[in-house]
């Protein structure tokens, strides 16, 4: 028999409605009593049954689940609750040290997890998180603000994204976005976050690989003001910035690991001390984390600690490279001109099909921000509206081999795969440039006709590093 207990604070609101499923009845009352006076119209269920009952007799907003039930695991709940109530956030109850019955909830679709004995502070900052998430949103298209950028396309790939995006906005799990250079993910960690119940909060991006080996401390933490020499104000670090929001890690692969040893056990403690104070402080900050290089490898290697690397790759998020998409080019072109043209108050600009096939046959080692730099650059130096394959900038060498389909035929190799054909080609220039150049990459990017960073990612992904 389930029991509800009511306390209405505003006679007209409805108080959100709260389910917990547990065969325990000393949490049972616990939950009730903090919940009440919260404001929150409670019912309980002793077993998965019972709640199915229940979630079919009428909406909730929020449902709490033990992990262990008498008619089966929590874990089965949450999955039923996902399939058939995608809407409704799930927390699940664990024992204490049973971290990986968590990490399998939350990859299962729970929205958090609370550990026994319950700390009702988190349990009241959990509550508070799951009734302020934004409705859930479907269609194909994700839409946002109208001042904010979105992952534009209908391939699979990018509707698989989209929807996966979704899922992880309404659970507070660490986030592990993997995905080549240019692929967008701060972009997707950013829409994790507005479609989250910390929306209204801060997002701070920080790139680990930018920031030098003697200043992270500082800046990840924070410190008083006479700390160390030159500290004339107190300075919050990015964790405390970022409390009750969202932090995310760029190239998190690029972290020393002395300062990996700090970043886990802030994680794990969740608490941050600022370097000259005498006082630790709590911190609620979600952490999605992302590099282009193979974390795996790097903790395969010992480059990356294995210990913060399941910390923070609760939930891996694979971005599409931008080749494996090739239906979405047109459009996402045709988006990067119209925010450009705007940008630079010209009359908008179009592609002529020429300019289009080429685009959506070239191989983007950079993905969309190499699609966003080769427009800008068109549009630099193309004063018409339409654009063809002539005014088009590629990198040259590129665009000689697009444009010229005989001399292709005339290549060696030519029962190759195209993907590498292509490579080949590629390879072949950049290491015809580098030895015309004495191995200068400076000069060596210039006569290729893309940038030194375009051609640091080229020769990393065609293994020509080592050459280098």
């Amino acid at each position: 028999m389930n029991r509800e207990r009511t306390i209405h604070s505003h006679r007209n609101a409805p108080s959100p409605a709260i389910l917990i499923v547990d065969d325990e009845p000393d949490i049972i009352e616990l939950l009730e009593l903090t919940l009440a006076r919260m404001g929150m119209e409670v019912s309980s269920a002793k077993c998965i049954s019972e709640a199915k009952i229940l979630l079919h007799s009428r909406q909730f907003q929020l449902c709490f689940t033990d992990m262990r039930l008498p008619d089966g695991e929590g874990l089965d709940l949450v999955k039923y609750i996902a399939h058939h109530c995608s809407d409704l956030p799930v927390a699940v109850i664990t024992a204490y040290g049973t971290t990986e019955n968590a990490v399998a909830a939350l990859k299962a679709g729970a929205f958090d997890y609370l550990s026994k004995p319950v700390s009702l502070k988190q349990l009241r900052d959990l509550v508070k998180s799951a009734l302020s998430l934004p409705p859930l949103q479907t269609g194909s298209a994700v839409q946002t603000k109208s001042n904010q950028r979105v992952l534009l396309g209908e391939s699979q790939p990018m509707r698989q994204l989209r929807a996966t995006i979704e899922k992880l906005s309404r659970s507070q799990a660490s986030v592990y976005i993997n995905g080549e250079s240019g692929s967008g993910k701060e972009l997707a960690a950013r829409m994790i976050h507005e479609k989250s119940a910390r929306h209204k909060q801060a997002f701070i991006a920080v790139n680990c690989g930018a920031i030098p080996e003697n200043l992270m401390e500082s800046e990840f933490f924070g410190y008083k003001k006479g700390a160390f020499t030159g500290a004339d104000k107190d300075h919050d670090g990015f964790f405390l910035m970022a409390n009750g929001g969202t932090l995310f890690l760029d190239e998190v692969a690029d972290l020393p690991l002395i300062m990996q040893v700090k970043l886990l056990r802030v994680i794990q403690e969740k608490q941050v001390r600022r370097l000259g104070d005498t006082q630790e402080r709590n911190i609620d900050v979600r952490i999605i984390s992302a590099t282009h290089k193979k974390l795996g490898h790097c903790v395969e290697t010992e480059q990356f600690r294995q210990d913060l690397y399941y910390r923070l790759n609760v939930i891996e998020l694979n971005m599409p490279a931008l080749r494996e998409m090739r239906e979405d080019i047109h459009l996402i072109a045709e988006a990067i001109l119209a925010k450009l043209c705007q940008e630079a108050a010209r009359p908008l600009c179009i592609l002529k099909k020429d300019a289009l096939t080429m685009l959506m046959n070239y191989n983007y080692p950079g993905n969309v921000r190499e699609l966003e730099n080769i427009l800008e650059r068109t549009l630099a130096l193309c004063s018409d509206t339409q654009i063809g394959k002539e005014e088009l900038q590629l990198p040259h060498t590129q665009k000689e081999i697009l444009q010229n389909t005989d001399s292709l035929a005339q290549v060696s190799d030519p029962g190759l795969p195209l993907q590498d054909f292509l490579d080949k080609l590629e390879k072949d220039s950049i290491i015809k440039a580098l030895n015309q150049s004495r191995y200068n990459r400076t000069k060596a990017a210039k006569t290729l006709g893309i940038t030194v960073r375009s051609l640091r990612y080229r020769m990393e992904r065609l293994g020509l590093n080592e050459r280098a």
